[in-house]
This record gives structure tokens, sequence and C-alpha cells, in this order.
């Protein structure tokens, strides 16, 4: 059963000026496994961008916004088969506890100019 639905899109544009300002920007919103993948693409603002927009659909489908939780709360995990996946630490976890939500399917893509991510709460 459904039990929520997020959709996000972002200009990718506006993600990479947020890292090249701010140097902590990575590390206050990605987890040390999401900084992993997104090093291991070399910084691809692209990655980065689908990452923060698959975040931002996370908490939509929760039916929250970002109180009392940490952007690493919500962590973005990519199969050995390349899908991503969604897992839930600390408040984030809670939220989906409590109202009956097992599991969050995202899927992120981007163009040249946004990225998008939709989640799906059952």
């Amino acid at each position: 059963m459904i039990k929520g639905l997020g959709i996000d899109i972002i200009e990718i544009h506006r993600i990479k000026n947020a890292v090249e300002k701010n140097p902590r920007f990575i590390e206050r919103i990605f987890t040390s496994k999401e900084q992993i993948l997104i090093k291991e693409r070399n910084y691809n603002p692209n990655r980065i961008a689908g990452f923060f927009a698959a975040k931002e659909a996370t908490l939509k489908a929760l039916g929250i916004g970002l109180r009392n939780m940490k952007w690493t709360d919500i962590e973005i995990q990519i199969t050995s088969e390349g899908k991503p996946y969604i897992k839930l630490y600390n408040n984030a976890l809670k939220i989906a506890y409590n109202r009956g939500i097992e599991e969050i399917l995202i899927s992120i893509s981007h163009s040249r100019e946004y990225a998008v991510a939709q989640a799906i709460a059952i």
C-alpha cells in the first residue's frame, strides 16, 4: 500500500554553486557512504544534485519537512546493478516506523540542466 509520494526537481547549477561556495556542503548534506559514491564520480554535479533531489523527494514521501532531523538521516545507496535505494536513520527511521512505512522506492534522473527524483513510501 502506498503511504506517501514525493518528487523533487533541482537545477544542477545551483548545487554546483553551493559545493563551490561552501566546502562543507557535501559533509553537511551527505553521509560518509554517500560521500564515497560522490567521490567515485569525481564530484560530478549531476550525481550530487540527483542525490539531493532524492533526499527532498524522500522527505515529501514521508510527509514531513526537515524538522527534527538531519539531512544525513536519509541516505541514498546504489545496488551493484546501479539501482538507487534509500536507507533511513534516527528520526527519519522513527517517523517511517510510526507511519507504517516499510520501504521507500526511489528513482533519480537528470538532464543537462536539471536533476529529478521521485520517492514512493510503501
